[in-house]
């Protein structure tokens, strides 16, 4: 997305050349500050706590996550696809093809698996995992 944003910079350049290149220049990095900021401002958050997984602004306590584990490949988009419980609570992102599926072991909630994008699933499948030893 942010290369994609990027492409302001010619755009805005080209389109003020004519009238200054000066004021191109600058307007373009204006514009592209004004895209990228909000952008980075609120993209989501993954959060792992001793008590809490946190995935935007879902969060579920430690003591109800069962089996973890991640996918990517083909394997992550059968997970997101075919494979797929409508039931299941999701929070992807086409741009980054991993997932990690967390098992809902609460008997009160009918969801019964998390399934998020990240760019670094093994690593928050090895933290889900060693919290879960410790008890």
């Amino acid at each position: 997305m942010y290369v994609i944003a990027a492409f302001m910079i010619p755009t805005t350049i080209l389109v003020m050349a004519p009238i200054d290149f000066t004021l191109g220049v600058i307007l373009s990095i204006v514009i592209y500050a004004a895209i990228v900021i909000p952008m980075f401002a609120t993209s989501p958050t993954i959060t792992l706590t001793e008590t809490e997984l946190r995935v935007g602004k879902a969060h579920i306590n430690r003591e109800f996550i069962g089996s973890v584990s991640a996918y990517s490949g083909n394997y992550a988009v059968a997970a997101r696809g075919p494979e797929l419980d409508a039931r299941a609570w999701i929070f992807l992102r086409g741009w980054v093809n991993p997932v990690v599926r967390v098992d809902i072991t609460d008997p009160n909630d009918p969801t019964p698996y998390w399934l998020f994008s990240t760019r670094k699933p093994e690593e928050l499948v090895a933290a889900l995992r060693s919290g879960r030893d410790k008890k």
